[in-house]
């Protein structure tokens, strides 16, 4: 029933300094993550509604919500799935499963988040907590390796390059954010 010690707290109490730093980090190179080209009316919403559930992700974790996070982004990575099960353009598929990939990444990473915070914030984290940001840095690593850099296009495609860019940045970004979870959790590699 001894008090612990401050060594095994983060510094805030809440999140580790850097981690903080490199979660604010990500969430502006979040924000660069723009729509898709239109198509049709359902692939309109649905559209819409994946980005709808990215910035309510964001939202959450803006706020400290690691679990609404977690949830809302799960929802972004199925929704970007079926999109690109629907899609037959070929970097259009690149990129909804780049972003897939990298949904599935911040959804475990969040998950690691609020898995850490139910266990009471103790470092050296828990093996659930580690395992959640292996998973995330797996699937991090498989956006990085799907967005890859994009083929020279044509004027049409030119917008849907430059989300691809965009993605591939926010990609990178999130491997260095993970790479500070494991890190600041004291995550056995």
């Amino acid at each position: 029933m001894g008090s612990t010690k401050s060594t095994n707290r983060s510094p805030s109490g809440r999140w580790p300094h850097r981690l903080r730093a490199a979660l604010v980090l990500a969430l502006v190179a979040g924000g660069a993550i723009g729509g898709l080209p239109r198509l049709s009316a359902q692939v309109i919403g649905d559209e819409a509604e994946m980005e709808r559930l990215h910035a309510k992700a964001e939202e959450a974790i803006a706020n400290g919500d690691a679990e609404g996070a977690a949830m809302n982004m799960g929802r972004a990575a199925l929704m970007a799935s079926q999109l690109q099960k629907r899609e037959s353009h070929p970097l259009r598929q690149r990129y909804l499963r780049g972003s897939e990939s990298l949904f599935r990444g911040q959804e475990h990473a969040y998950r690691a988040l609020a898995l850490f915070h139910r266990a009471g914030g103790q470092l050296p984290a828990s093996s659930g907590v580690c395992g959640s940001l292996r998973m995330a840095q797996s699937s991090v690593d498989q956006a990085v390796k799907e967005l890859g850099v994009p083929s020279p296009a044509g004027e049409a495609e030119s917008a849907l390059s430059q989300r691809v860019v965009r993605q591939r940045a926010a990609a990178d970004e999130w491997v260095t954010v993970v790479a500070a979870m494991q890190s600041d959790f004291q995550c056995a590699e």
